[in-house]
């Protein structure tokens, strides 16, 4: 995903040409704008809990502010990248530019969103022609058809789908259906008996649902509208899929024909209806949860016309209540931000639609942006640094002993064809067919969800475009594909706020660059879902059996490592972060042997009273320097893959030997773990 000169950022130095730390005029530089330094609070014994040790003094010079559920060096570099976009924008508005032309559209949309006086007089009105196709239903065909409709404009309904690459034949596009429909983040929360759980259904029921069926115009009938659109989704949830059950590619594969997808849900006309999402000449489909669709078609009838209609008028206004007035705003975010949580206030405005516009015209924002901050000569500093990676981690594949060499073999070439996209795109996303005007704001997100919906539908039966990113450049974020063996790196992902390359150590580089993002990402074609699939993308078998029960053994200690961390008496999941935590064991360690060929490392020279390899490690926890609210942290234990931040630190770190040697841990300090529960895998 894409995240992490005017810029003020961090260039990674290249594996090939590393640079020396002798120089004393970058001996001062490292000491004086330490990237490090300044975060530790050394009061913290690094054995008790490394991740205050390393951040702690930030931690307590910067709260949470206000309007913001979690603060860290991800909200610092994502506040940077906001004031460098509002000057794009204004830019853009004051621009006068040519209808059709990439200013226009940044202008106008900025400027449709910042509207204000407009958007209060307008209240619901851009919404009521939808609002009046909702209310002529008159039966399932027509409920059937009202899907199709809204998903186009970016409108939750019961039919998940879109077009993505086959698991099994990565070179092909195909239709793929999966689990939805419901308000709530995820099926859990409608079944969980834990006091967060319990707090914001309750809250969604009685008091959120009862508010958005009022503002839609239903004033009698809010309460028992709002208690069957519960009842609906809460049917749905219980034949949805655990979070940890949607990470086993395998069985949520199930490719079948038209006919098969029938027997699934007879009351549906799924030619009709897919032709009606712009999806032509349908003929297969991958569903990823079958019982999910038998229980839909169930509700179907179990569930009344006018309850359905309910249920997706409160769909549709919840989808743009953002972008209508103050009191629909208001209320989505006091129950999505503030219940769900714990934000305090909104952002500003200009801060808001920026995001949205990122969201919705990344590239053509993304266009202008690396032409004014990211020069093209910068992308080979990362390239390199990402072949260090490579080659550390074929060292560490053929140094292991528990995995045979036919599997080695075939780990190498995958290794070698793992695709890296750096920096920025070579092709950008033609948006000529996108319309933006200074009408309401809420048709232009309508309409760009439509250009996005018919984006996606355009795939269908073409092969796949490997050159494609599904991340901006100015994203703070980076992924991995296994469809594609590609590791996507952002050129936003490597910023550090306030530091130029020239004043960033290689020690902090490997750790914060090299380890916890490309590393990281790397890892993931070799995790427990991502080492399913083959050099080429494709879902097949490739280990020998005794191979995949070693591995499995090891992933095992790792889950029952995370599930023995817990916070606000919620555990965390350890099968459901299972990838995650392979992830990021295999960056550190990986990362950490490719520093060791640096320069910098075979001096041994201290930094501001730190050794190279002490560095390493402080620089990897500097990629997870925040903290979050106790809302937004229990929510994300239910419903994230990913651990919180500060056990993403800590955990791993107690599994790496050289850790302990370089902070002296010792038996009897809080992260001291036994060298047999130590877990290695890669």
């Amino acid at each position: 995903m894409t995240k992490k000169n005017v810029f003020k950022a961090i260039m990674i130095s290249t594996a090939c040409a590393c640079m020396a730390v002798s120089c004393n005029n970058h001996q001062k530089n490292y000491a004086e704008n330490d990237a490090i330094i300044k975060n530790m609070d050394t009061t913290v014994k690094p054995g008790d809990d490394f991740f205050k040790y390393a951040n702690g003094a930030w931690l307590k010079r910067n709260p949470i502010p206000a309007a913001y559920p979690s603060w860290g060096i991800g909200n610092v570099v994502e506040e940077e990248l906001r004031d460098r976009l509002k000057k794009l924008n204004l830019e853009a508005l004051k621009a006068n530019a040519e209808k059709g032309t990439s200013s226009q559209k940044i202008g106008d949309f900025y400027y449709s969103g910042m509207d204000t006086v407009d958007i209060e007089k307008q209240g619901v009105d851009p919404l009521i022609s939808e609002l009046d196709k909702i209310g002529q239903i008159r039966n399932i065909s027509d409920l059937v058809d009202e899907f199709a409709h809204l998903q186009t404009i970016g409108v939750e309904t019961p039919i998940s789908c879109g077009v993505g690459q086959d698991a099994k034949n990565s070179g092909k596009n195909m239709l793929q259906l999966y689990q939805g429909g419901i308000g709530l983040p995820n099926r859990d929360y409608y079944f969980n008996t834990d006091p967060h759980s319990v707090a914001i259904r309750t809250d969604y029921l009685e008091k959120h649902l009862p508010i958005v069926f009022k503002l839609s115009g239903l004033e009698q009938a809010a309460a028992a509208a709002a208690k069957r659109t519960y009842e609906l989704e809460k049917f749905l949830a219980d034949s949805s899929r655990k979070l940890e059950d949607l990470r086993d590619p395998y069985h949520n594969y199930n490719k079948m024909p038209l006919a098969g997808l029938s027997r699934l849900t007879p009351l549906i006309d799924w030619k009709g209806t897919f032709e009606k999402m712009d999806y032509k000449n349908v003929d297969t489909v991958i569903v990823g949860q079958p019982e999910y669709y038998r229980a839909l078609n169930k509700a179907l009838t179990l569930f009344s016309i006018d309850d359905w209609k309910n249920y997706l008028r409160k769909n549709l206004v919840s989808a743009f209540a953002s972008n209508l007035s103050k009191p629909f705003d208001q209320e989505d975010f006091r129950f999505y931000g503030t219940i769900l949580y714990g934000v305090k206030e909104q952002l500003p405005r200009w801060k808001r639609v920026i995001d949205n516009e990122n969201g919705l015209m990344g590239e053509v924002l993304g266009q202008l942006f690396v032409k004014e901050y990211f020069p093209e000569k910068t992308k080979k500093r990362y390239v390199d640094l990402v072949e260090a990676m490579r080659a550390s981690f074929k060292e560490h594949i053929e140094k292991l002993d528990w995995m045979s060499e036919l599997t080695k073999q075939k780990a190498y070439d995958k290794l070698a064809k793992v695709m890296p996209k750096v920096g920025f795109p070579d092709h950008w996303k033609d948006f000529s067919t996108l319309t933006i005007d200074r009408g309401p704001f809420v048709l232009n997100v309508m309409r760009a969800n439509t250009f996005w919906h018919r984006y996606d539908a355009n795939k269908l039966g073409k092969p796949v475009d490997r050159t494609e990113w599904g991340i901006t450049p100015q994203t703070y974020n980076a992924y991995y594909n296994p469809s594609n063996n590609e590791i996507v790196l952002p050129a936003a992902q490597f910023m550090i706020p306030g530091i130029k390359d020239e004043e960033v150590d290689d020690a902090v580089v490997y750790g914060y660059a090299a380890a916890s993002t490309i590393g990281h990402e790397m890892t993931h074609g070799f995790d427990d879902e991502g080492r399913q699939f083959d050099a080429k993308g494709n879902l097949k078998g490739w280990w020998l059996p005794q191979d995949s029960v070693k591995f499995a053994k090891r992933a095992q200690m790792l889950i029952d490592q995370f599930s023995g961390y817990s916070i606000y008496g919620l555990h965390v999941n350890g099968k459901a972060t299972l990838g995650e935590n392979i992830a990021d064991l295999g960056g550190i360690v990986i990362g950490l042997d490719a520093f060791k060929k640096t320069d910098q490392y075979k001096e041994g020279k201290l930094i501001n009273g730190l050794t190279p390899i002490q560095r390493f490690f402080l620089g990897y926890s500097l990629g997870w320097l925040g903290q979050t609210r106790q809302e937004a942290l229990s929510s994300q234990i239910l419903t994230n893959e990913h651990a919180p931040g500060f056990m993403r630190v800590n955990g791993p770190f107690t599994d790496v030997p050289e850790f302990y040697e370089a902070f002296h841990i010792k038996k009897g300090d809080k992260m001291w773990l036994d060298p047999d529960k130590r877990v290695k895998i890669w």
